[in-house]
């Protein structure tokens, strides 16, 4: 038992970005901090749902794309990774205003999903963010096995889950944002918790202990709000030659 069951007061953030690829724990993690804080969770697939259902494909194509194009994930994995960003890249616009509504409402809500794109972290804003990543694939694909058993083996969708979530993870942390090791699965929910709480210690103790300058300012919501950069990110570092799949 690591207390993550028990209900605390609010929050000190407004927004907690879960992320990490397919497979790494995220839907269970983002369950019990919802559980430890009394806030609810927003899955980013219910907002892809949505958007599916109110746009047509020459809208939005990147969001339509695996309906449209289902024999695509059996491509090679490095392609399916790059169609991943791509649409990742897509859905930030949608992803960034139900964070701003969020923050602009007041109202704390845990946000996990696959497509949710790190951006430069703010230990002290109203948004924050921890990613989720696991580097062993057979570890991936037993994941999968043991959470739908009826299709079997899923090794290209865990080489697939292992090199999008290299490139999270990697842009996580250029961005300062905390990447965490799902296992041990047992102490996962509370080593997230205290990751979260952790920096935002920190980062007060350290700012207390410099002074004030004339024109100094916190972050506004503005600058914070979003878990993404404005920029858009590179293509992945893990799609190299060496990482390809054999």
């Amino acid at each position: 038992m690591d207390g993550t069951d028990e209900v605390r007061g609010l929050p000190d953030w407004r927004v907690l970005v879960v992320g990490g690829a397919s497979g790494m724990g995220k839907t269970g993690v983002g369950r019990a901090l919802a559980r430890r804080y009394g806030v609810p969770v927003v899955e980013v697939d219910d907002l892809v749902e949505a958007l599916l259902a109110v746009t047509l494909p020459e809208h939005l194509p990147e969001v339509h794309f695996w309906r449209t194009h289902p024999e695509a994930a059996l491509q090679a994995p490095e392609s399916v990774v790059e169609r991943q960003i791509a649409i990742a890249e897509a859905l930030a616009p949608a992803i960034e205003a139900v964070v701003a509504n969020h923050v602009g409402t007041d109202t704390p809500v845990i946000l996990e999903g696959d497509y949710i794109l790190p951006g430069p972290a703010a230990p002290e804003g109203p948004v924050r963010a921890v990613f989720l990543h696991e580097d062993d694939e057979g570890q991936v694909t037993a994941n999968y096995l043991r959470r739908e058993p009826e299709a079997g083996p899923q090794r290209h969708r865990a080489r697939v889950s292992v090199l999008y979530g290299r490139w999270l993870a990697a842009q996580a942390r250029a961005a300062d944002v905390p990447v965490v090791a799902p296992r041990p699965w047992e102490d996962l929910a509370g080593r997230v918790a205290e990751t979260v709480e952790d920096a935002s210690s920190a980062t007060t103790s350290k700012n207390s202990a410099l002074p004030k300058t004339a024109g100094s300012s916190a972050p506004s919501a503005a600058d914070t709000c979003s878990p993404r950069s404005t920029a858009r990110p590179g293509r992945p570092p893990a799609l190299k030659r060496t990482d390809r799949a054999r």
